[in-house]
């Protein structure tokens, strides 16, 4: 009755939004986000009220990107239902620590707002660094519905598994968006997925654990892209989990009229095209602020070696 199973986390994200947002209703996204929760808040008749992290001190450290408090206590009303907060970070690879938990949670429970904590990444937190759950903070649980991914944990993502974990009134809840939009998730992907469960528990903390080895497998492809960017001068924002790392596209030195495109969706256009390199644009990570990230893109680093290695090989490259 605590936990419900879902059709991909996307699915538990969006059971989780239609069931509490009605038209009307304000719901708070910290941008830069994934992009379907405004979506699904604005086709439920709800508004999305954005509130940025914001670097503070060094911008290339994705920890260093916070909320102002301020800020952010303001942008609650008598109208706010909703908060979605998502750590690890996509796209930033920010790790939210235990003091801004604590923060947002405590604002939350100030405002009698219910929370969506989007945890797809936490098994890809890299070595010597933690994941902190706003659930666990005192008084929390009540409100709170943590989504995660059997794709994101198994690196499985074509399973299209996740679940919702949370009280019991909150999951009824969402359980009649779920049984009404999909109805179940497949059976077998379910017992393939409690299977590998099984599996991590009995080996939990041992070398040959896979969430022991795959945080290993996601720092060192983040190190890779990293390394390149760095030989090919150009900054980039270094992450502490999930799969992606922002880079600045400044030193390229590219000019695009804006008037009507945003600088770096043209961008990720001109290196698709004339570099053979995919990446995404920061811009669509947001709904309001676009401005504080204009030249960032999102590369992912969640690929095998050959396609990490084909990758460097360009980066190292791209100014020439």
């Amino acid at each position: 009755t605590e936990i419900k199973t879902s059709v991909g986390a996307y699915e538990a994200l969006y059971a989780a939004l239609t069931a509490f947002t009605d038209p009307g209703d304000e719901v708070i996204l910290i941008e830069p986000h994934f992009d379907s929760y405004s979506v699904v808040v604005e086709v439920c008749g709800g508004k999305p009220v954005y509130v940025p992290l914001k670097p503070e001190g060094d911008p290339n450290n994705a920890n260093n990107w916070v909320l102002d408090k301020a800020e952010f206590e303001g942008a609650f009303s008598s109208k706010t239902k909703l908060l979605v907060v998502n750590t690890p970070h996509n796209p930033i690879g920010k790790l939210f620590s235990a003091e801004e938990m604590e923060f947002i949670a405590t604002t939350c429970q100030k405002h009698d707002v219910l929370i969506i904590s989007d945890e797809v990444y936490e098994r890809c937190v890299f070595p010597g660094h933690d994941h902190h759950r706003i659930a666990n903070v005192p008084g929390a649980w009540d409100r709170t519905i943590t989504v995660g991914s059997a794709g994101k944990s198994f690196s499985m993502t074509g399973y299209k598994l996740g679940w919702a974990v949370g009280p019991q009134p909150l999951i009824s809840t969402l359980q009649a968006v779920h049984q009404t939009a999909v109805y179940s998730a497949p059976t077998i992907l379910q017992e393939v997925i409690a299977r590998c469960v099984e599996r991590e528990i009995q080996l939990k903390g041992h070398e040959e654990a896979y969430h022991t080895q795959l945080p290993k497998i996601m720092e060192e492809g983040c190190s890779q892209i990293i390394s390149a960017c760095k030989d090919a001068g150009l900054g980039v924002v270094e992450p502490f989990g999930g799969y992606f790392i922002l880079v600045d596209t400044s030193p390229l030195g590219l000019e695009f009229d804006t008037s009507q495109v945003e600088y770096d969706v043209q961008c990720v256009h001109w290196l698709t095209e004339h570099k053979k390199l995919a990446g995404i644009p920061l811009s669509l990570f947001f709904g309001k602020n676009k401005h504080i990230s204009e030249k960032y893109i999102r590369l992912c680093f969640a690929k095998s070696e050959q396609t990490l290695k084909a990758g460097g090989d360009i980066i190292r490259d791209i100014l020439k």
